[in-house]
């Protein structure tokens, strides 16, 4: 059994949940410990010891405990890419990519600690001087979901350890492999004792005790709107500070000047690969009228040649939906999306097994034509493998159409317009935005993040991170 750790040892939980890999769902990748509020508690008190010391440790200390998880990481890139792909079931390629991109953030983040500086500002006074400095700000609550379970873990706790903060980490319940796993890295790697605390368990009682309890001081919270509508309001009670990551319903406009190969290529990629389960995936194609019918043909085709199988076996494109609850919301919204007229051109069926005959949560890609902007299957993030397609008269519906979302973290576009990619990348109202390729995939070293309701807070990744991690403090000096 995999146990949870606690203030540097691995300790056992009340109850025990079952690891199943949604490609064979026979398969147990493992069982992991589960907390409870009296372990959660312990966690923090853990973590709020250790802070004392760890905030006053060296950037070296911390530049070398980084790099060396960095280091691990990428040298076992294919045994944790087997795992992340066993327990959460994007292909063996994603899931390797994404343990690289995992040891890249450590590394990254090494070289931060060692980057943080300040500012030596002259008075408006005679003989004061003012120094303005980055502190960290505490103990840090991290909830992470299950669809990329090592890359967000790593871009949460990589800033929160090179800035100087404690951390308890809560993992999502369907992916616990990869936590545990960067845990057991990351303590090996030397970190102190308290620094970091890996809390497995039900989100009604680790997560709600991260939320409440006021020896935490910070939260951040990658997951659904709801549940960020709720971190908000507990940490806004309390006065902690909080980052919030929440959904997408990202739209890929394709103008009739468009490379068709680029743009089928895109659509493709951002819609269905990684399963659709990706908050930058895009699930609304804008399309112009003179390249729809087309770009539709292609796309269609592009897809009958995408092999759905077992998310470990070589030359599968798409594996299993993460599990059978997730599956049922597809199939749902397809049912919904069909009742309101759109219409299914290609995809869109549950297969009970794989071409082996392993029992698991698959379902073809589906592409929804006709529709229109109102539908629900248009509004609501679905998270899996189902796009639509909007027909727009001309590149000025096309933006406005994408623009017609409560979301707004990640949109793109497929032109040869430079006139038309200009002012798409500064009228797009989101926080990224991608000219002639996928909406997902985010260079480690940069910001990642939204706008409207799918996100809240400074941005993560890259050098803004520090603006959640660390606190700035202005001290004045009378000489």
């Amino acid at each position: 059994m995999f146990k949870n750790l606690i203030n540097g040892e691995w300790v056992e939980g009340p109850r025990v949940s079952r690891n199943i890999n949604p490609s064979d769902t026979r398969d147990v990748v493992g069982e992991y410990a589960q907390a409870d509020v009296a372990q959660t508690r312990d966690a923090i008190a853990a973590a709020r010891a250790a802070f004392g010391k760890w905030s006053l440790s060296t950037p070296q200390q911390r530049f070398d405990i980084l790099d060396a998880a960095g280091n691990e990481v990428l040298a076992r890139r294919a045994e944790l890419g087997d795992l992340l792909a066993r327990e959460e079931g994007k292909t063996l390629p994603e899931a390797i990519g994404e343990v690289v991109r995992a040891g890249n953030i450590f590394k990254f983040f090494a070289g931060e600690a060692l980057r943080v500086g300040g500012e030596t500002i002259p008075s408006v006074r005679p003989g004061v001087g003012v120094e303005v400095t980055r502190e960290p700000i505490g103990v840090v609550g991290l909830i992470t979901p299950w669809n990329f379970p090592i890359a967000i873990p790593t871009w949460k706790l990589a800033p929160a350890l090179a800035f100087g903060n404690t951390v308890v980490l809560k993992p999502a319940d369907l992916v616990p492999g990869s936590a545990w796993a960067l845990a057991d890295i990351l303590k090996r790697a030397g970190l102190p004792d308290g620094v970091l605390n890996l809390v497995m368990g039900r989100g009604s009682e680790v997560g709600a005790e991260l939320l409440e309890n006021r020896g935490v001081d910070a939260i951040s919270f990658t997951g659904s709107v709801g549940t960020g509508q709720r971190v908000a309001a507990a940490a806004v009670a309390r006065g902690a500070k909080f980052q919030l990551e929440m959904g997408g319903k990202n739209p890929f406009v394709v103008l009739d000047d468009a490379d068709l190969d680029v743009a089928v290529a895109a659509a493709v990629n951002s819609g269905f690969f990684s399963t659709g389960q990706r908050c930058t995936a895009s699930s609304r194609l804008i399309v112009t009228e003179g390249i729809h019918d087309r770009f539709i043909d292609a796309v269609v085709a592009k897809m009958k040649t995408l092999k759905v199988d077992d998310a470990r076996k070589a030359g599968t494109d798409i594996g299993p939906v993460v599990d059978e609850r997730q599956l049922a919301q597809d199939l749902e919204y397809i049912a919904i999306a069909k009742a309101e007229g759109a219409t299914l051109a290609a995809g869109g069926e549950a297969l009970p097994t794989n071409s082996a005959g392993a029992p698991g949560f698959y379902l073809t890609p589906a592409l929804f034509t006709e529709t229109a902007a109102s539908m629900r299957i248009n509004q609501e993030e679905v998270f899996g493998p189902v796009v639509s397609v909007i027909r727009a008269k001309d590149y000025d519906e096309a933006l406005a159409l994408a623009n017609d979302t409560p979301f707004g973290l990640a949109t793109g576009i497929a032109t040869t317009s430079l006139k038309h990619a200009t002012h798409f990348k500064r009228h797009a109202q989101a926080g990224m935005v991608m000219v002639n390729l996928p909406t997902a995939g985010v260079d480690y070293h940069v910001p990642f993040g939204g706008r409207k309701s799918s996100s809240y807070g400074p941005r993560e990744q890259g050098r803004y991170a520090a603006e959640f991690y660390t606190t700035v403090k202005t001290a004045y000096t009378q000489a």
